[in-house]
């Protein structure tokens, strides 16, 4: 491996974050979010040379992009996260054998944790502010849209760390190459675990290729089903900010599902959509329901739509499991709760869902039977984040189900030993 005399370094590196306190951490963090916000206009120009290259029609160009509000709430989650409570020494599990042996499980760091990610400098710093509060050292595989950002990212938070003493090889950010990625999810011994974070072509690629252990964040394909007993008004803003708040994420809803005997709410449903100027891709009913109603330029019919889509790229699967990333859903009308909740489970990605009722019956049946990491009663799926939940930055949201699920924060990224005292037992 090239990158083998990088990873040892690392890992050598992980070692002395043991010998730190919460509050030396903390005071770090805090030093690296005040450096953030003096170095704004060095950090929007590396930006800026990222942007260049990249066409703003790209869905990826607004999770690329950076500005002066973006830094200041990058900042401020990192002030945040210096204000959470350690994960690290907690007692998981306290218990004395019959025997006299005392057992504790104590929560600890993973050691090193390898992030891949997309078009996304953001992730730079949250990767680095819940890695060092944990106690992880961090291996960082940008991709190559955002090399300037991350470089300059990773660059300030090397000088902050020198200041205080701090060996800088626990943030190191890879090349932005091919090869790169390779050695990284080939780095047994080195990397305790990894975790991408981006599109379902690079989940899926680092899930089947990887030798270190990985933590699927998974690609979200999201519902919101409006039920026969929708609040048409709540309907409408929560369908409207799940949409448009921000598109390019993965808690932005793709498909909404819309019970028939309200098809005449549809187009007040959607008004807020159009004013988005959204792009519609509607099944025959949904279709017939909007049409004089919506902008004719941004109504599509879905089969069309899809026929199009396999036409122009062989691995659409289907309209209905597409994640957008782009002002563009679709809308799909079911005939009960049943089949609201088959579809969910045929096309969804296991990310969030939510439904809009005022039936407490079909609300609960909802959340009890889709399977998803997070599943929302008449509120948006947009609020499916770490600082949303109150648990800081986040390193990704998890749609697999052994170990972490949904946001994954502090305490997600820690792993735990056994601590074992005994006054000389031995075993029979």
């Amino acid at each position: 491996m090239e990158l083998k005399e990088t990873f040892q370094q690392v890992k050598k590196a992980s070692k002395t974050l043991g010998l730190l306190t919460d509050e030396q951490r903390n005071e770090v963090l805090k030093a690296v979010a005040d450096t953030i916000i003096a170095e704004t206009p060095a950090l929007l120009k590396a930006n800026a040379e990222d942007l260049a290259k990249m066409d703003k029609a790209n869905p990826l160009y607004d999770r690329l992009q950076l500005t002066e509000q973006r830094l200041q709430d990058i900042a401020s989650d990192m002030r945040h996260v210096s204000t959470l409570p350690s994960p690290l020494g907690r007692v998981l599990k306290d218990k004395t054998l019959e025997n006299g042996l005392h057992l504790q499980r104590v929560a600890v760091p993973f050691g090193v944790i390898g992030m891949i990610y997309e078009a996304r400098p953001n992730v730079t710093y949250d990767v680095f502010s819940l890695c060092f509060k944990s106690g992880n050292a961090c291996v960082l595989k940008g991709g190559k849209d955002a090399n300037a950002s991350n470089s300059a990212g990773v660059e300030l938070i090397h000088r902050v760390l020198i200041t205080f003493g701090i060996d800088p090889n626990v943030v190191t950010l890879l090349p932005a190459t091919h090869e790169a990625t390779g050695e990284m999810l080939n780095a047994v011994g080195y990397i305790d675990l990894c975790i991408p974070r981006g599109g379902k072509k690079l989940i899926n690629f680092v899930r089947d290729t990887a030798k270190v252990p990985v933590i699927e964040t998974g690609a979200g394909v999201v519902h919101c089903y409006f039920d026969k007993d929708g609040d048409l008004e709540m309907g409408k803003r929560i369908i409207t900010n799940a949409k448009c708040r921000r598109v390019s994420v993965c808690n932005a809803l793709d498909c909404l599902l819309i019970h028939e005997s309200r098809l005449s709410d549809l187009p007040a449903l959607c008004e807020g959509l159009a004013e988005k100027q959204t792009k519609i891709h509607a099944d025959a009913k949904a279709y017939e329901a909007l049409k004089g109603h919506y902008p004719d330029t941004l109504l599509y019919k879905a089969e069309e739509s899809e026929a199009k889509m396999k036409e122009a790229d062989a691995n659409v699967k289907s309209i209905w499991n597409t994640e957008w990333l782009s002002m563009q859903m679709g809308i799909k009308t079911v005939t009960s709760e049943d089949e609201a909740l088959d579809h969910i489970a045929t096309y969804g990605s296991g990310h969030s869902e939510s439904i809009v009722s005022n039936d407490e019956t079909a609300q609960k049946k909802f959340q009890a039977l889709v399977d998803a990491a997070c599943v929302y009663v008449n509120a948006p799926t947009s609020f499916t984040d770490g600082a949303q939940f109150g648990l800081g930055a986040e390193i990704g949201i998890s749609t697999q189900k052994l170990g972490a699920r949904g946001p994954m924060a502090l305490e997600e990224i820690t792993t735990y030993k056994w601590l074992i005292t005994g006054q000389g037992q031995t075993r029979a």
